[in-house]
């Protein structure tokens, strides 16, 4: 299995994204989280706020792709977030 995420961090007053790919989520998100992930992850505080799972790496990587540019899509993810803020972070 493949995962597709999406995961948010304060940035003063607004919040940025990053979306990736993965077969371990947990595993992404603690290395994202101590400063092993993407460089620009680096630094912040990460909350897993949308994944999605994927049968192979091939379909995930298409998937990915179409997530990274497609900003309204994120954007609705996020204000969807926002709304539940009560809730820090998906559990896995």
């Amino acid at each position: 299995m493949h995962f597709v995420y999406l995961i948010v961090a304060k940035n003063k007053d607004s919040r940025i994204s990053y979306v990736g790919y993965t077969n371990n989520l947990k595993k992404r998100l603690l290395l994202h989280n101590i400063g092993k992930g993407a460089k620009f992850t680096k630094g912040r505080k990460w909350n897993l706020i949308y994944f999605k799972r994927y049968k192979s790496k091939n379909i995930a990587l298409k998937e990915e792709y179409k997530l990274k540019k497609n900003y309204t899509l994120r954007k609705e993810i996020k204000n969807n977030y926002k709304k539940d803020e009560n809730i820090s972070s998906i559990t896995l």
